[in-house]
C-alpha cells in the first residue's frame, strides 16, 4: 500500500491521544506495566496503530497515540481484560495526571 492509499484508508478513523504524568518515583513501575500491555493492545483486531512514547526530557511523561477502526473498536479495547487489569487496575493509581482527547482523521 502506498502512502496516499494508507492515508485515504485511515480517513474517518478514531484517533485517541493520551498523556500520562506519572507520580514521582513510579516511572519504573509504569514502564513495566506498559511493556506488558503494549503487545496485547497492538494485537487487538480493531486497532490500526497503537504506540506509546516516553518523554525525552521528562521521563515521567508518557504519550499514547492510538488509531481505532471505529468507536466499537475503542469500546472493545476499553473492555479488554488487559486494559482493565493493567491500565485501570495497576497503572492509573500510579499517575499524577491523565489527559485524553479524541479526534476523527481527515
Amino acid at each position: 500500500m502506498q502512502k496516499a492509499e494508507l492515508y485515504q484508508h485511515a480517513r474517518g478513523d478514531l484517533l485517541v491521544v493520551a498523556r500520562w504524568q506519572v507520580a514521582p518515583g513510579q516511572e519504573g513501575r509504569i514502564a513495566d506495566i506498559l511493556d506488558r500491555f503494549l503487545p496485547q493492545a497492538q494485537a487487538e483486531p480493531g486497532i490500526k496503530l497503537f504506540q506509546i512514547a516516553r518523554g525525552k526530557e521528562d521521563t515521567a511523561q508518557f504519550l499514547f497515540y492510538e488509531l481505532f477502526a471505529d468507536e466499537a473498536a475503542f469500546a472493545a479495547h476499553q473492555a479488554s481484560e488487559h486494559f482493565r487489569t493493567l491500565i485501570l487496575g495497576e497503572a492509573l493509581p500510579l499517575l499524577a495526571d491523565r489527559q485524553r482527547s479524541q479526534y476523527t482523521l481527515l
